[in-house]
């Protein structure tokens, strides 16, 4: 099934240009019917198919999908809208960006999927490295198979510059220790979006990746 029309990347590439309300006042009736609906719907096809596998997600869209308004309260860039749309769909929704899930985003440089823990507190990074030492073996198993490395390459985020003294000989061996973030992503060409396979493309993706989800859920909850 194909979600989004050409007019759909356009909108962006022009709002890009013309990044103030005055435009997207005048253009907001195009937003609305070439943008903000077909993502709405998309997302909500993409929940029913996500949650095949993860019986715990009960989600309207509206939970999960972002503003287009950007917060530029702390922010030298004041233009006020982003410039792609995103979702992240978890059973927490997008009031809980820590709960393993799917965050997507639909713009015209790229498809960007990702995964994994992104801003855990330090109870949180405690726990998660305890669990990933008690699990060495499955850690190292699951993000060296084949699917994972092949779409996402590794976990990637930022590093603490110390760790506890009981996390310090289990670095050594598994890196990711130092970690107190944990994440994995992929970008794809935006013609993507405008395909009929872009649902597929998602799914893929979202199995490739669920042993690896599904590890981080129980690391983060057990």
């Amino acid at each position: 099934m194909k979600y989004f029309s050409n007019d759909y990347l356009e909108f962006f590439k022009e709002l890009a240009a013309n990044n103030h309300k005055d435009w997207f006042d005048e253009n907001r009736k195009r937003y609305e019917t070439v943008v903000r609906e077909p993502f709405k719907v998309f997302i909500g096809d993409l929940i029913k198919e996500l949650a095949v596998n993860d019986p715990d997600l009960d989600l309207e869209p509206k939970d999960a999908i972002f503003r287009i308004n950007r917060d530029i309260r702390f922010s030298k860039d004041k233009t006020p809208y982003k410039l792609n749309n995103s979702a992240i769909i978890s059973s927490k929704g997008r009031k809980d960006k820590n709960h393993p899930g799917v965050y997507i985003e639909l713009g015209p440089e790229k498809l960007a999927f990702y995964g994994g823990i992104y801003m855990p507190d330090s109870k949180q990074v405690q726990k998660l490295r305890t669990y990933f030492t008690e699990h060495l073996s499955d850690l190292k198993g699951l993000i060296e198979a084949p699917g994972f490395m092949d779409n996402f390459g590794s976990i990637e985020g930022e590093k603490s510059k110390r760790i506890p003294k009981e996390f310090r000989d289990v670095a050594e061996v598994q890196p990711l220790i130092v970690n107190k973030q944990w994440y994995y992503f992929t970008h794809q060409e935006p013609e993507v979006i405008l395909s009929d396979t872009l649902m597929p493309s998602i799914l893929a993706l979202e199995n490739a990746a669920l042993p690896i989800k599904r590890f981080l859920t129980n690391a983060l909850y057990s």
